[in-house]
């Protein structure tokens, strides 16, 4: 009875802390401005299932994409295994569904196991590629510190979670007088666990158990603050996909209709149904003046470092790095989120994400080509926060580099980006 109420306790604090977090985060996501995302749902539905769930993109670079599919795969089918422990753990049982599930039950352990094993694999290399292979995209400044730990840390958990599994069921397997036939840990069973006492093993399974159970809490609520928060923010983020197409850029809508106002010779300019409301701002400057889907992005973000990686910016050596916008993003999120859940909605803490985060070099350094765009495995668009942060640089500070204020000013006198009058762009026709 105490080991039930101890696992109840557990189980409640568990989920009750996942979902506190949870509602942060959706909190801080509708700081955000409003974009309209809900047209298209059946192309919608799809990108979805292919990009997140069939993990399409990913297999640009097959190598890790399959080291990858074996975590994810483990990750998804091992929470079969989870809703056991959870009802033998509330009921007091043990193995609860074996005896109504039979053979299917073996078989949905030992497919369990042989996952672990190849999850096991994938993490193994994984650290290899960070720690001892350094893969130039994997240690790059944007990742020292704290985003280089939480990349390990999760990983080492991982191994920590499969050790567990092996452990509870090679141990219990021994215990038993008959085998119950489990693909690896029926091996370890008879091989590595036999010889021991009874005691030892029911400690030992007890250990593996409780261990399993712990470090799937531990691992869920840890999610929140890790960038594999993606494991569950992927599915809604490939959802709410931009589906234009990727050379298109937004417009600002209460700048079009200004223009189109002052294009049509009919307009009355004073009139209640022409005159719209304009902006606060022109463009962006802080996490709040972006849309709510830039914000996804960014709680969304891997931070593998294919954007960056095939940004041609970052590539000549210029200061740009996409993922470095997307995790500063996210980092000036979580701080403007605290503070105004700590001080109040309204209040400002005299920072922001342009200046504070994201310098002016890096965002002019960008060539608005889409590469970034169209590496991110989970459709993640840095590009649209930097045009952001550049309209506002434009619009509200009249700041931008010398080699386009020259452009400008001729669109501005001549209708053309070149320094001649308009009366003759058709000399060249007249050459010999």
């Amino acid at each position: 009875m105490i080991e039930i109420v101890v696992f109840s306790v557990l189980l409640v604090f568990g989920f009750g802390w996942f979902t506190m977090n949870i509602l942060k985060v959706r909190q801080n996501i509708l700081l955000g401005r409003d974009v309209k995302r809900s047209d298209k749902t059946s192309e919608r539905w799809s990108t979805m299932l292919l990009v997140a769930f069939g993990q399409k993109k990913m297999f640009s670079r097959p190598i890790p994409a399959l080291l990858h599919l074996t975590l994810y795969v483990a990750f998804v089918i091992t929470q079969v295994e989870l809703v056991e422990i959870i009802a033998d753990g509330i009921t007091g049982n043990h193995r609860m569904f074996m005896d109504s599930l039979s053979d299917f039950y073996v078989f949905m352990i030992s497919f369990i196991e042989l996952l672990s094993v190849l999850a096991f694999v994938g993490t193994i290399a994984f650290l290899a590629r960070r720690n001892m292979l350094k893969l130039p995209r994997l240690t790059m400044d944007e990742l020292k510190g704290w985003p280089m730990k939480d990349a390990n840390l999760i990983l080492i958990m991982e191994i920590v979670l499969i050790l567990c599994i092996f452990t509870m069921n090679g141990a219990d397997d021994a215990m038993q007088q008959e085998s119950y036939g489990f693909l690896i840990s029926s091996f370890l069973g008879a091989n590595i666990f036999k010889g021991m006492n009874h005691d030892t093993l029911h400690l030992l399974e007890n250990i593996g158990w409780w261990g399993h159970f712990i470090m799937v809490l531990t691992f869920m609520n840890y999610l929140p603050y890790s960038k594999h928060f993606h494991i569950f923010l992927a599915f809604p983020n490939t959802y709410y996909s931009n589906l234009d197409k990727k050379g298109k850029l937004t417009n600002m809508e209460s700048v079009t209709a200004e223009v189109k106002l002052m294009l049509d010779p009919n307009a009355d300019p004073y009139s209640a149904s022409t005159s719209e409301v304009a902006p606060s701002r022109f463009g962006a400057k802080d996490v709040t003046d972006l849309t709510w889907k830039n914000l996804l992005d960014a709680y969304t973000c891997t931070e593998c470092g294919r954007c960056t990686s095939s940004c041609p910016a970052n590539i000549t050596g210029k200061k740009l790095s996409p993922r470095k916008i997307m995790m500063d993003t996210r980092d000036r999120l979580v701080e403007i989120g605290e503070l105004k859940r700590k001080h109040g909605k309204d209040y400002e803490d005299g920072k922001s994400l342009l200046g504070d985060f994201i310098s002016e070099e890096e965002i002019w350094a960008c060539t608005s080509c889409n590469a970034c765009v169209q590496e991110c495995p989970v459709n993640i668009d840095p590009l649209s926060i930097i045009v952001d942060l550049r309209r506002y640089l434009v619009m509200e500070e009249s700041k931008m580099p010398m080699e386009l204020t020259g452009m400008l000013t001729n669109i501005e006198n001549n209708g053309a980006p070149w320094q001649f009058s308009p009366s003759d762009r058709l000399n060249w026709a007249n050459e010999d």
